[in-house]
């Protein structure tokens, strides 16, 4: 943990601000960085900084980088104390995989890659908060955004007693406006007006908004994008991938045993460079208005495909066309920021019976920006090739059929029979 000198212990808040300390969810762009000061000037006496290592880091080789800067740019910009809190293996294993069992895709693409990772890092916000003995926490969602549905339902749920601060939604600066306010008070930011997205970044996937990509009749431009190769550009061979889980959780790439971290950076690295990924949708926010979203997501669509496609192969019929209402509602609470209710608990442990037969091995065929499922292994398979085979070896009871339709189709064929014209 950084802290900076010039800060001072200050026990009793100043006059016409509402709180001593804040703990704010800093990821060192614009808002956030911007809300250091204006948090100082107008709500609190003291800023303590908090970053979560989700893999922000993760470029188009899987690489993950230092968030120490980041701490240090948060002491520069006037915050009283600055930490990192590496949490990456915690974000993928108790809620990314958590979401796999649910093939968790809010409206039926987006992985729910920012919307996953809320719930955990208020968690630590609300965890260093009394540590550091806070009396507020702070976030950088504007008040058009999922995300501030998203942390304060969190922060209600774990700390009722906070206050939660979310300066975006107060202080009326546009976009443009927050750029020249952090010139004004020599703030550095990694925005510019010719470039203005709004970028999201943790290891199941990325995404952007803002900017040239608000006009929804206009194809998202090449820089918009950042952990996947473009299709067009994407090698003219396929390539081949095989996932292997184990009671619905993904532990081996082509045969080797990963970690949860090592496994999604892994699939990321392969599914980026052959264009994997890509979302550009059209979707319904929490709160009500429509909005444009580019999202990257390899990882995320390719472990989905691969997971679900395994719950055909070893699922019967009845339980996998409940759990898809199941799967629905649960994407629907991680989208809405109710990861925190006590159904989505309940949902947990539908969820994990499911999941007791899921093992085995997907294969699958990647071919510049589309993923394609090629194999099917599980010792719990209930694909059973004599019955569903039309060559020698046939061992289905063909006359049984007659016999089923007979009676599948009994009660619309009584209900014909007695059929009146209906008079008018």
């Amino acid at each position: 943990m950084g802290r900076n000198p010039k800060s001072r212990d200050i026990i009793m808040p100043m006059p016409n601000k509402i709180a001593n300390k804040v703990v704010l969810a800093y990821s060192g762009g614009l808002d956030t960085s911007v809300a250091i000061r204006w948090l100082l000037e107008h709500k609190c006496n003291e800023v303590v900084c908090v970053a979560i290592d989700l893999g922000q880091g993760m470029g188009r080789g899987g690489a993950q980088e230092s968030l120490l800067p980041i701490r240090d740019k948060a002491l520069s910009i006037g915050a009283s104390a600055s930490e990192v809190i590496d949490a990456r293996e915690e974000f993928i294993n108790d809620y990314c995989f958590r979401a796999l069992k649910a093939n968790a895709q809010y409206e039926s693409g987006y992985p729910l890659a920012t919307a996953v990772a809320r719930p955990l890092i208020a968690k630590l916000l609300v965890e260093t908060a009394r540590k550091h003995k806070a009396d507020a926490i702070g976030h950088g969602c504007t008040g058009k955004g999922n995300d501030q549905v998203r942390f304060d339902l969190s922060i209600m749920a774990l700390a009722p007693e906070m206050t939660i601060l979310a300066p975006a939604r107060e202080w009326g600066m546009s976009r443009e406006e927050c750029m020249d306010y952090a010139r004004q008070h020599d703030i550095p930011v990694p925005v510019k007006k010719d470039k203005p997205y709004s970028i999201d970044l943790n290891l199941w996937g990325r995404s952007a908004e803002c900017g040239v990509l608000e006009d929804s009749s206009r194809e998202a431009p090449e820089d918009a994008f950042g952990i996947t190769t473009s299709p067009e550009l994407a090698p003219q061979q396929a390539e081949y991938l095989k996932i292997g889980f184990e009671q619905g959780i993904p532990v081996s790439v082509n045969g080797k045993k990963l970690s949860a971290v090592e496994l999604v950076n892994t699939i990321n690295e392969i599914g980026g460079r052959n264009g994997i990924g890509r979302i550009d949708q059209i979707e319904n926010r929490v709160i009500g208005i429509k909005s444009r979203e580019i999202y990257e997501s390899p990882a995320g669509v390719i472990l989905n495909m691969a997971h679900e496609d395994l719950e055909y192969l070893t699922m019967i019929k009845e339980m996998k066309h409940f759990k898809k209402l199941i799967d629905q509602k649960y994407s629907e609470m991680i989208y809405s920021g109710r990861w925190f209710n006590p159904l989505r608990e309940s949902l947990d442990a539908f969820l994990d019976t499911t999941q007791e037969r899921v093992t085995g091995v997907i294969g699958l065929k990647l071919y510049k920006g589309k993923a394609t499922v090629v194999t099917r292994e599980s010792p719990f398979s209930l694909y059973n090739q004599g019955l569903a085979t039309y060559d020698k070896g046939d061992t289905f009871n063909h006359q049984a059929a007659l016999g089923f339709i007979e009676l599948f189709g009994l009660d619309m064929k009584t209900y014909y029979q007695i059929k009146q014209p209906v008079e008018v």
